[in-house]
């Protein structure tokens, strides 16, 4: 059965290539404007499966779509870590002197900042993304146009790259997860890696106590996440990622943490995407 996977963005964007490579080249795209999109695509069953970037390691964690997979009781079955690799691109014959604008979405302009930096005459123009602003400048034959994207985009839009490699801070990766509406069960022999969320009682000591039951059963934890509870002030929601060599370790923190934490939710247990593709 053809594999429907729910992206942000357009072919040629990086959500497009983890697309790919975490399923295969076969897989049919569900093109989405937004996050919210793509979790509508999948509640409406328009996608089986989707993919949501969830932290670089550069601008850190995309908080809102935290919330969009806890809100909308999604469930994390993988995880893809991708080297993000950022390209100037024009049409064929155009050089970087005739440029008077480059496109991209605002974090790649950003993480490009020292390069740019050189060229102060040329504006900078925020698209909803990278492969969107590339296929925009062959669509419509855009010169005087750049546009910061993946090479895979300029591939596919057939573009003529004039600096490849940009970006400021050579070691750039995003982490993206693989989401869909219900659970997939794995075996257990399979599984290293969990995502939980927990709210917890504004008593002193609480969090680190937390952390020691993690510890005393050999979870090793690899991110945290605060994220403030709306409706409480001064009150936060832990989003928190652990990895461990035995699940019966996971299983036996997960009993302890049900019974010290509120509002204990497993968003999901899978296999670590370090095991891959790193």
């Amino acid at each position: 059965m053809e594999t429907k996977v729910a992206i942000q963005g357009i072919k040629g964007s990086f959500h497009h290539q983890v697309a790919q490579a975490y399923f295969d080249d076969s897989c049919k795209i569900e093109e989405c404007n937004s996050f919210d999109s793509v979790v509508k695509a999948m509640l409406e069953n328009k996608a089986q499966k989707g993919i949501m970037a969830l932290e670089n390691s550069i601008a850190g964690s995309i908080i809102p779509n935290y919330a969009l997979i806890d809100r909308n009781n999604l469930h994390i079955i993988g995880e893809y870590y991708l080297d993000i690799q950022l390209d100037l691109m024009v049409l064929n014959g155009q050089s970087i002197e005739e440029l008077t604008e480059i496109h991209s979405h605002p974090i790649a302009l950003l993480q490009c900042g020292e390069f740019l930096k050189n060229y102060p005459h040329i504006k900078l123009v925020e698209s909803s993304d990278t492969a969107a602003a590339a296929k925009n400048i062959k669509q419509n034959n855009l010169k005087g146009i750049g546009a910061l994207a993946s090479p895979v985009a300029a591939e596919l839009y057939n573009l003529n790259t004039l600096f490849s490699s940009i970006h400021t801070i050579k070691s750039n990766k995003t982490r993206f997860v693989v989401l869909k509406t219900q659970n997939k069960e794995l075996p257990h022999e399979e599984i290293n890696k969990a995502s939980i969320k927990f709210e917890l009682d504004d008593t002193q000591g609480s969090l680190a106590t937390v952390l020691n039951v993690m510890n005393n059963c050999k979870l090793n934890l690899t991110k945290i996440q605060s994220m403030p509870i709306i409706e409480t002030p001064f009150q936060y929601s832990f989003f928190v990622d652990v990895v461990f060599e035995k699940y019966k370790h996971y299983e036996k923190a997960k009993k302890l943490l049900e019974i010290m934490t509120t509002h204990f939710k497993v968003l999901g247990e899978y296999k670590s995407g370090k095991e891959f593709n790193n």
